[in-house]
């Protein structure tokens, strides 16, 4: 699984109405009429659905076979761009885009220009893109980026049980080589300063055993973001994805899978995906808020 090369929702108080328009020569589209047409379409669609969750598994679903794809949001001329690739995904891209997707359905926008300021939002440090440093990359650093700005929230904490875990997070500096980006001085430098306040960052994780408990599984929501959370030194979690149940209420997990070369729902429920895994803690969940 790619790494998490993370994510972004941003904007402060009256959000993407106040954002600049992201200028069309910083985006990078796949294919840039396909891609236009597509998300005003998926938007026009999901302004219609008043609760989030909801929204969010309903475009979600809408991605169903894409194929996976790592790594596209890094460019060829060492630029960074707002990537837009809706035909190639990876974990990281197919959960911000599907939420970038759903928090501007949920203002009641429905044009791609303004999809793009929320991914912009989404995916960067204060919803703002300023070279390679600035994106998200570390989940925690997404969730507490954009808690602090009102675009989500944390509810592994609300769970029925949890445990708090301490983990220092610099995975990316600690193996630089794998980061082409990163043999940049001045990019490795920045990166890591942010990884500073990240030293022994204490963050929430409901356990792989606790899956299992009809509590825990009742209070997990179809729609939710799921991060599942990895004992590998200096990350926080390796995979994302969105929660789905069946008729009986197990949650499986829809997401771009590696494996399985496309967007799928697991054969597997979750916990038993987590418990095949003994380098997997558990998970972690997060909501938008509107």
């Amino acid at each position: 699984m790619r790494l998490i090369t993370l994510l972004a929702l941003l904007c402060m108080i009256q959000p993407c109405a106040m954002r600049a328009i992201v200028p069309v020569n910083l985006i990078n589209f796949h294919n840039e009429a396909t891609d236009t047409t597509r998300i005003t379409q998926l938007l026009i669609e999901a302004e219609k659905i008043s609760d989030p969750n909801e929204r969010i598994i309903t475009l979600a679903r809408k991605f169903e076979g894409v194929p996976y794809v790592a790594s596209t949001l890094d460019s060829n001329d060492g630029e960074e761009h707002l990537t837009v690739n809706l035909d190639e995904l990876d974990c990281t891209t197919f959960v911000d885009i599907v939420a970038a997707l759903a928090y501007t359905a949920g203002q009641h926008r429905t044009s791609w220009r303004d999809f793009t300021a929320s991914l912009e939002r989404l995916r960067y440090r204060g919803g703002e893109m300023q070279g390679y440093p600035s994106r998200l990359h570390y989940f925690s650093d997404w969730v507490v980026d954009n808690t602090a700005r009102g675009n989500l929230k944390e509810v592994t904490n609300r769970m029925p049980i949890y445990k708090d875990m301490v983990k220092s997070i610099n995975f990316m500096t600690k193996n630089r080589d794998k980061y082409a980006a990163l043999a940049d001085s001045a990019t490795f430098e920045q990166l890591k300063s942010y990884e500073i306040g990240y030293r022994n960052h204490r963050y929430p994780v409901v356990e792989t055993n606790r899956l299992s408990s009809r509590e825990t599984r009742d209070a997990l929501k179809e729609g939710d973001i799921v991060a599942i959370v990895t004992k590998l030194p200096g990350l926080d979690v390796v995979h994302l994805g969105f929660i789905v149940k069946d008729d009986k209420g197990i949650p499986y997990l829809l997401n771009a899978s590696s494996a399985q070369g496309k967007v799928v729902v697991d054969k597997m429920p979750l916990i038993e995906r987590l418990r095949r895994d003994r380098s997997l803690q558990g998970i972690r969940i997060v909501r938008l808020t509107e």
